[in-house]
């Protein structure tokens, strides 16, 4: 997500480093570079005009901080009109005064509008809201199914009068059956078109106008670019819409979308989609977004994520267990899949400040590393994860290991190995050795120390530590052959 875009910004702050103060004559580089990217970024010009002239303004005779670098300064400019260009701070939902608070959500076909709705469904019933979906498209093959389908999967009912009623009788019924049975939250699915035309537009407005929404959320595909500026101003002047959800960010997104929908509209983004398990949205935080593009991170997202997750009680247990060197295979596999239901391992580094520049290559090889230190793990009986000194002492054990798992001795012999370096190095963490994340008990989320196999830290099991990040002994590099042996663990 946007890693064209945070590289560009890099090319032009480069373009300052060494200078004493900003000028008019050294910043119009920066400038050039800075409307290559958002050009490139598929942002609409006009934002790209509006962006430019600003930072200009605010970077020409800026006063300089002392201890502040020209490059550094430029940065925070930059980060701040990002900020403003897509709307300043989050923008929650509105909440009717009186129940139910009706949504409805509008979109071109294709851009994700029906799992959108279930994804937003999802989130209220998290935030302990009564939610009702409402299938009102009637016109795409297999969308009321495909609705119910989501809404069973995530335990929020959905109302439908099939596809033979027209749209804002189906709408008007809805909101009927929530105030009667005293639902919270109405969400209304339309249906999409393949372009902007005027019948879709009428039937909006009659949907509209049968509903009265207190929100009216556009559902954007983001991989179109400057096009959704168009769309956004189209469906704004006819509709009037209250915000967006940006759906797809987890592809190939350049940008473009994001930074142009609110300057178009003055509509917020409110939501974002970031995968395609319904579990995936995200509330929108423009400052959060500014980090990620500018290459920052976002530790408050990855927070979020963790406490969704994590127990406290379950990390006071597991920097117990660290700290009295008895992290064992159960709890390891436990932290995995932690990491998984938090989202893909690459998603979660790229949140980390100074982890955007991990190689994508070697993201996936990790893992893929994962998965097989998990198949491996599988294949261990209940004494052997709890007591690894049993793998150690006994070579046949391994052996059974790498034939129910699909793979060789030697790798299960190295991720022994590793293990052992993995649990001292947590140990010494929790001991005070290295901060972890807030409030995660001193470490990666749930795991009282810190990632292992990340740059400066001895690797996770079956996975070296990245090379040129510094912090990793020159020992750790070293062949299994070369590690102590098993019988130390």
């Amino acid at each position: 997500m946007f890693d064209e875009l945070s590289q560009r910004f890099e090319d032009a702050v480069k373009s300052l480093k060494g200078q004493d103060r900003i000028t008019e004559n050294n910043v119009e580089g920066a400038l050039k570079q800075v409307r290559r990217a958002l050009l490139e970024a598929d942002v609409s010009l006009e934002v790209v005009k509006g962006f430019i002239e600003e930072v200009r303004a605010k970077a020409v005779g800026a006063e300089v901080v002392r201890g502040v670098s020209p490059d550094q300064q430029f940065i925070q400019l930059v980060h701040q009109a990002l900020v403003e260009v897509m709307g300043g701070e989050n923008a929650p939902l509105a909440v009717a005064d009186q129940a139910p608070t009706v949504i409805l959500m509008a979109g071109l076909q294709g851009a994700g509008k029906t799992t959108a709705t279930a994804k937003l469904g999802l989130h209220l019933k998290d935030q302990g809201k009564r939610a009702l979906l409402v299938a009102a498209d009637v016109y795409r093959p297999a969308a009321i199914d495909q609705l119910q389908t989501l809404g069973k999967q995530i335990g929020v009912e959905v109302f439908s009068l099939g596809a033979d009623a027209r749209p804002e009788d189906i709408a008007a019924a809805g909101i009927a059956k929530a105030k009667e049975e005293g639902f919270d939250t109405v969400l209304v699915d339309t249906a999409g078109r393949l372009q902007i035309d005027e019948s879709m537009m009428e039937e909006m407005v009659r949907i509209r106008a049968a509903c009265q929404p207190d929100e009216v959320l556009l559902v954007v595909d983001s991989m179109i670019g400057q096009e959704a500026a168009e769309l956004t101003r189209a469906f704004h002047e006819q509709v009037g819409l209250t915000g967006a959800v940006l759906t797809k960010l987890d592809g190939d997104s350049r940008g473009g979308a994001a930074l142009s929908i609110r300057k178009v509209s003055g509509a917020p983004i409110k939501f974002i989609g970031t995968g395609e398990k319904v579990e995936a949205l995200q509330p929108f935080h423009p400052e959060r977004m500014a980090s990620r593009i500018l290459g920052m991170g976002d530790v408050l997202t990855l927070v979020e994520k963790a406490s969704k997750e994590v127990e406290l009680a379950d990390v006071e247990r597991m920097q117990q267990k660290l700290q009295e060197a008895s992290f064992d295979f159960s709890d390891f596999l436990q932290q995995m899949r932690l990491i998984k239901r938090m989202g893909s391992l690459g998603g979660l580094m790229k949140l980390i400040p100074g982890m955007n520049k991990i190689d994508d290559g070697m993201l996936k090889q990790g893992e893929e590393q994962l998965r097989k230190i998990e198949a491996m793990i599988g294949s261990m009986t209940a004494a052997e994860r709890e007591q690894p000194q049993l793998l150690a002492a006994q070579p046949s054990r391994r052996r059974r290991i790498a034939a129910g798992s699909g793979h060789s001795p030697a790798d299960v012999d190295k991720v022994l190995a590793d293990f052992q370096k993995m649990r001292g190095f947590m140990q010494q963490m929790t001991r005070g050795g290295m901060p972890g994340m807030p409030g995660m008990g001193g470490g990666f989320p749930g795991m009282g120390g810190g990632m292992p196999g990340m740059p400066g830290m001895p690797g996770m099991p079956g996975m070296p530590a990245a090379a040129g990040r510094g912090g990793g002994s020159r020992k750790a590099s070293r062949p299994a052959k070369k590690r102590k042996g098993f019988g130390q663990l």
